[in-house]
This record gives structure tokens, sequence and C-alpha cells, in this order.
């Protein structure tokens, strides 16, 4: 491979993906070489474009920065990539940087289109940046406060770290809702209490849906007390769910809203821009409790073997990151 090429992620077809080599962009003035050190997979939407399940009508905005291709196949996604500038101007050489790209060993970004990672926030940590912006535009879009009580249905990566964000607030009593039963020890970590989806009240202010099934959305509005508020965080792609409406559901006078983290929380929108939120969720990610949400590590040279299974539904994955070189593999190039 010479040494203005690049190794990157494509997915094939449904179920299939595979490393391409291709050539570096050129740097031009103001931009950055960054080489990878870790990226993220988001693993309900990468779920959703391995398998070819981004509907048509939803493809253009489903687009990530710096993607090539189209959906549903072949396509070079991604969008949590932390990495080492190896080329730019001299204020950035030897940063740590997140960037909003797809899976690849090195490439070149605009400086404006990256954020450099706090010092405090270790590089494989910081791959789980866009997560943390999703959990922060949630609670944001939910209105949460102190002292509410808040039930967070779904313990995957994005329900786990909504949680966390939702203990911190003074006096706010959190519950996460999940069917498995070993997500408990990681609720109690962040300060959440655990109950199965048969053990809900209606009792919640502010409930969060992120399992992204239909069984969860069910139980999400079982758990909302009167005249609560219910976000729904998760995106089925293609399928389509039944919700259910009846019941209770208006004798409680309930909302139901969506959160996603396209578009910044509109009573946040006049002053705050992606840029900034993104600042603000790697920030938020200085907390070593959070390392426990990182369950598979998996070399980038490995990747089209294993993500299909960790990213098939039922996989017990929670986060899961790519591994490029190793850190200290990079600094010789700044001595």
């Amino acid at each position: 491979m010479r040494t203005d090429d690049a190794r990157a992620l494509w997915y094939e077809a449904g179920g299939v993906a595979s490393l391409h080599t291709e050539p570096l962009a050129a740097r031009g003035a103001g931009s950055l070489l960054v080489r990878s050190l870790y990226s993220g997979v988001s693993r309900g939407t990468e779920r959703l474009v391995l398998q070819g399940n981004v509907p048509a009508a939803e493809a253009a905005r489903m687009r990530c920065p710096f993607q090539h291709g189209d959906f549903p196949h072949p396509v070079k996604y991604g969008y949590q990539a932390v990495g080492m500038v190896e080329d730019g101007p001299p204020a950035w050489r030897g940063r740590t940087v997140f960037a909003l790209h797809p899976h690849q060993t090195r490439f070149v970004m605009p400086v404006e289109a990256v954020v450099p990672v706090p010092d405090a926030v270790p590089a494989r940590r910081a791959a789980l940046a866009g997560n943390m912006e999703t959990a922060l535009n949630a609670l944001w879009d939910a209105g949460a406060g102190p002292a509410d009580r808040i039930t967070v249905v779904g313990a995957g990566l994005v329900g786990l770290l909504t949680a966390a964000l939702a203990a911190r607030l003074p006096g706010a009593r959190v519950t996460v809702v999940d069917i498995e039963p070993a997500r408990a020890p990681v609720a109690a970590m962040f300060g959440a209490a655990f109950r199965l989806p048969g053990e809900v009240e209606p009792e919640a202010d502010i409930v969060f849906h992120a399992s992204a099934s239909e069984a969860g959305l069910a139980t999400a509005i079982a758990a909302a007390g009167y005249e609560a508020r219910i976000v729904e965080m998760s995106w089925y792609g293609a399928r389509a769910v039944n919700v259910a409406l009846g019941g209770a559901f208006h004798s409680r006078r309930l909302s139901l809203v969506s959160s996603q983290v396209g578009a910044v929380s509109p009573g946040r929108r006049a002053r705050w821009d992606n840029r900034r939120r993104l600042a603000a969720a790697l920030d938020l990610l200085a907390d070593a409790r959070l390392d426990a949400l990182v369950t598979h590590e998996v070399a980038f040279e490995e990747a089209p073997a294993r993500l299909p299974a960790l990213l098939a539904a039922g996989a017990d994955a929670l986060g899961i990151v790519l591994r490029y070189t190793p850190e200290q593999e990079c600094l010789h190039v700044f001595r």
C-alpha cells in the first residue's frame, strides 16, 4: 500500500462488509491529515445500514458527512472517528481529535470539521462521543430537571449513557428497564435503579425509550405517570411499529415526542450549534465509569469478519469500537 493510500470499511451488501484500499485526498491549506486511533460503531444505525434497511425516503437525511456511495449498498459509512493529527497547521500537529468520518485508517479533513478531544478523555472513550451527543440532546428534548423521576427503557449503549447523564441531575431518581438482568450492575454503577419490564409502575415524570422494539415502547408508555413525557430515541428504519395508544394513554394525558441527534434541540438551537454540542458531549465523557460501556474492541482488519455478528439483533454488545494503529506507534511522527 502506498503511503498516500488508506484502508476503509465498506458495507457491500446485506450483511456483508469489506475493506478497500483507496487514495487519500490531497491535503490543502487549512486541512489536516489524521491517523485513526479508534472509531465507534453506532450499533443501531449501522445495523440498518449493513442490512440495507435505510428507507429510500430518508436516504438523503441519513447520509453522514464524508460518506462515499449511496444507500442501500455499497456504502462507506460511520461518524465517530478519533485520531491523531499527523500533518497540518503547526498548532494542530500531534493533537487528538474527533471527526464525523467513516471507518478508515487515515483521512484528510478541514480544520473546522474536527473537534479537539479533551485531555481528560482517552481516545478509546472519545469514540463514544456521537452516542453521548445523542443522550445529551434527548435530555434537552425531554426538559428533564432536578428531582425528576426518570425512567430509561432499553439498557443499550445510548440508553445507559442517557441514564448516566440523568443520574447527574440533583435529586433525580433514575430507573433503567431492560429484559436483561445482567444490565442491573451497570445501571447501579451510574446511580440508577433497575427493573424488568413487568415491574414498572406508571410513576415517571420523564420516560426515555431506547430499546428499538415495539415491546419496549409499550413498556415506556406503561411507565409514564400522569401528563408525563415519553421521549422516543429509537429509530426503526423501514420497519413499521405498532404504538399502544389505547388503555390509559389518553386518560393519563401522555405526550410522545421524538428525539433525533441530527438537529440541536429547539430549546437550545438559538445559542448552540452542532459543534458546540459535540464539544460538550466530549467533555461529558470525562468519567472513567463509562469505559465499562465499551464491551467489544475489534481490530480494524478484523471488522469485516466480526461486525455482522456484533451488529445482529440480539447480539450481547453495548459499545463497539474499532482499534487502529496503537497510539504509541504514532508518536514517532512528532519526536
